[in-house]
């Protein structure tokens, strides 16, 4: 079963790191999200494979949004 990977805090997608099929390890960088002209990094919470990136580049997410799925 997929888990939910969540923004931690309210901000813009500014980039995208990882697309479906990328492996991770626990602590890498999936998305980074802008919020106050901070960049902040959203992780894997563990290792495995990227099966969905639902954020998009330039959207708005709110805290506890999914932004992706981790297989």
């Amino acid at each position: 079963m997929p888990e939910e990977v969540k923004a931690h805090i309210t901000g813009v997608v500014f980039q995208v790191l990882t697309k479906p099929g990328d492996q991770v390890r626990a602590g890498d960088p999936i998305i980074v999200l802008e919020s106050m002209k901070m960049e902040i990094p959203v992780e894997a919470p563990r290792a495995g494979t990227v099966t969905e990136v639902t954020a998009k580049e330039g959207e708005t997410v709110q805290e506890g949004d999914t932004v992706a799925l981790l297989e």
